[in-house]
């Protein structure tokens, strides 16, 4: 059974911002979870077109020993706690796969999103037949809102909800912020909206990281948008390029790094 999940996450930033924002904040937190053996290798980032289709690939390869759940741990054998993904991002869309060579067909993540100017209203974005639409989960996810993130995750310097932006002056970001922002919206510019359609095969340990994974992103994508709101497209691959080198010294020193804690939940 394929089941699917709509996660939709609003932002206080523009769809040409984001492009931006997204690329630097997941090179950041990737250096952030990388140390002691565990973490991100970067196999390649490319530029790709195919069927008419522009965008730039990437492959990557996640050691990730420590990031599942002790019971998995245990039972888990030797190599086989290593997945790999691969991302076609021809933005506003982008298709990604995750998958783990040891379980082969048992464990596969398909993850479809799109990037639109909107406030999380727009329905059935991927254009789903009737039938298929009426079984998928829409989970929002809201970062300003604390319950929704685990309390080993929770950093006051990454809360949305405490950040004030001296460059673009969003935030902090109260409990009614997306009703504000729709009348700000010539000052904040509220209408990027990812929607990310994931499909699961093997559902309860993997929806949880995935939902932990896009909240903690997009806090963290907000409360640095003063170190990336400059940044133009040039910059960031250059950045890129950069942090897959630190990546591989960073793998093979030091001591794991990143979120663990809350997956032994």
């Amino acid at each position: 059974m394929v089941l699917i999940k709509e996660f939709r996450v609003v932002l206080p930033c523009s769809v040409q911002e984001y492009q931006v924002g997204q690329l630097y904040s997941v090179a950041e937190a990737s250096k952030n979870e990388t140390g002691g053996g565990e973490g991100i290798e970067v196999l390649k980032n490319e530029p790709y077109e195919k069927d008419g289709e522009k965008g730039q690939y990437t492959h990557k390869i996640y050691h990730l020993k420590s990031k599942v759940p002790a019971f998995v741990r245990m039972i888990a054998p030797e190599g086989s706690l290593v997945f790999h993904e691969k991302a076609w991002n021809a933005y506003p869309y982008c298709r990604t796969s995750k998958l783990n060579e040891y379980m082969k067909d048992d464990f596969f993540i398909k993850i479809e999103t799109w990037h639109k100017p909107d406030l999380g209203t727009l329905e059935n974005v991927h254009g789903l037949d009737p039938n298929t639409w009426k079984t998928v989960e829409i989970v929002h996810i809201d970062i300003a809102d604390r319950s929704q993130v685990e309390p080993a995750d929770y950093k006051a310097d990454e809360d949305p909800a405490l950040f004030h932006s001296v460059k673009t002056k969003r935030g902090p970001l109260g409990p009614n912020w997306k009703v504000l922002a729709a009348d700000l919206a010539d000052k904040w510019s509220p209408d990027n909206i990812i929607i990310d359609r994931s499909q699961f095969l093997k559902e309860v340990v993997v929806f949880k990281q995935e939902k932990r994974i896009f909240t903690n992103l997009h806090r963290q994508l907000f409360c640095w948008i003063d170190k990336w709101i400059d940044l133009t497209m040039e910059d960031i691959r250059r950045m890129e390029d950069e942090t897959q080198k630190e990546l591989e010294t960073l793998r093979s020193q030091g001591q794991v790094r990143g979120t663990s804690a809350a997956c032994d939940e």
